[in-house]
């Protein structure tokens, strides 16, 4: 059976097709994005406080929770590493945003895993510890969507080198990813010691 052919875009009185608003446009959509995100992290932490989980489901949830630490955590760190290649000359920055790129999904995915799983493993929230982890969880998802305007601008320069202001802004946002996600690591760590 042949395949349907695709819905042309909706075009504007002037007969060009409409232009489509993506995520990293302006920071004005990356704002947009932070409210929303910001908005759910508060509701994923109110759910935690009236959600009773037996043990079974916890021990699932924990699962998930670590699985979810490997899979996030692990493609941050394949990312920087190809940040790191590309500063030292061993790979071009057209190859460094292209595997940056290609690991979007695994980062979001896990970190989307860890904050569903999180609800469900009943964190204190009374415990300072715990809050600064949900404020370091915060702080990595909003980098995280800047950091998605960022590596568009990057690959909009026509050059093979980066700017300084650019250069500096990779590594503030390198930076505050690094800091966010051990720091998040060590508190559950610890957590999970008493």
């Amino acid at each position: 059976m042949p395949a349907s052919p695709r819905p042309e875009p909706s075009a504007s009185p002037q007969g060009a097709p409409a232009p489509r608003v993506n995520l990293y446009d302006t920071w004005w959509t990356v704002a947009a994005a932070a409210v929303v995100v910001s908005l759910g992290l508060w509701a994923c932490a109110w759910v935690s406080l009236h959600v009773r989980v037996d043990a079974t489901l916890h021990t699932a949830a924990l699962f998930v929770h670590l699985a979810s630490l490997v899979l996030g955590f692990g493609a941050v760190l394949s990312a920087d590493y190809q940040a790191l290649l590309w500063l030292t000359g061993r790979c071009t920055l057209h190859d460094a945003l292209n595997a940056a790129n290609r690991l979007h999904v695994p980062i979001w995915a896990g970190l989307a895993g860890l904050v569903a799983s999180g609800v469900l493993l009943h964190p204190d929230l009374g415990s300072p510890l715990t809050r600064v982890k949900l404020g370091l969880v915060l702080a990595l998802t909003l980098n995280g969507l800047q950091a998605g305007l960022l590596g568009r601008r990057m690959a909009g320069q026509r050059t093979a080198t980066v700017g300084g202001r650019l250069l500096g802004w990779a590594t503030g946002t390198a930076l505050v990813s690094q800091i966010c996600w051990w720091g998040a690591v060590a508190i559950g760590f610890r957590n999970s010691q008493r």
